[in-house]
This record gives C-alpha cells, sequence and structure tokens, in this order.
C-alpha cells in the first residue's frame, strides 16, 4: 500500500503543478476574449458600414420621393390650367350655341 501522506517537496510540486495549469487556463482565457472582442469589433464595424449605407440610400430615396412629389404637382397644376382653359372653351362654345339657337329660333317666329 502507499504512503498516506505527501512530503513537503511533493506538496510545493503539486502547487506548481496546480498553478501552472491555473496559468495556462488564464492565459488561453486571455486569448478567446481578445478574439471575441476583435470580432466584435469587426462586427460593430460592419454594422456601423450597413448603417452609412442604408442612412445614404434612404436620404437617396426621400430626395427622390421629393423630386417626384414637386414634379408631379407641376403637372398637376398644368392640368388644371388646361382643363379650366378648356371649360372656358367649352363653355363659350355652349353660350354661342345658344345664342345661335336663340338667334334661329327668333327668327323663325318672324
Amino acid at each position: 500500500m502507499g504512503r498516506a501522506y505527501m512530503t513537503a517537496e511533493e506538496r510545493f510540486a503539486r502547487i506548481e503543478h496546480i498553478t501552472a495549469g491555473l496559468v495556462e487556463q488564464r492565459r488561453q482565457d486571455r486569448e478567446e476574449y481578445r478574439a471575441l472582442w476583435r470580432d466584435t469589433q469587426r462586427q460593430l464595424n460592419e454594422v456601423s458600414v450597413k448603417i452609412n449605407d442604408l442612412t445614404l440610400k434612404i436620404a437617396d430615396t426621400n430626395d427622390a420621393v421629393t423630386r417626384f412629389a414637386e414634379e408631379t404637382q407641376k403637372k398637376m397644376d398644368r392640368l388644371a390650367d388646361e382643363f379650366r382653359e378648356a371649360d372656358k372653351k367649352l363653355g363659350e362654345r355652349i353660350d354661342a350655341l345658344v345664342s345661335a339657337i336663340g338667334q334661329f329660333i327668333a327668327g323663325k317666329k318672324e
């Protein structure tokens, strides 16, 4: 059977072995944390670039919508003017026709 106790040197060797294992584990953890930090920073940079691109696209879209709205309003104003002018001419033609019919009827009564 083995001995039940350790010598002081064996204890120190065991402590050194455990401490070395803890130091190695801590070093590996630090490397892993650094890699995670770098990956997180890279992802944040990518997201930032994408947000910036989307912001520019939204601004471009807003500009296009504003231009389209202004152009549409101009066309609607022009069409409204054309409709008013056509309505005025039609009214004048109807007035002239009614007047001519009135004169025709008045001439038949005589």
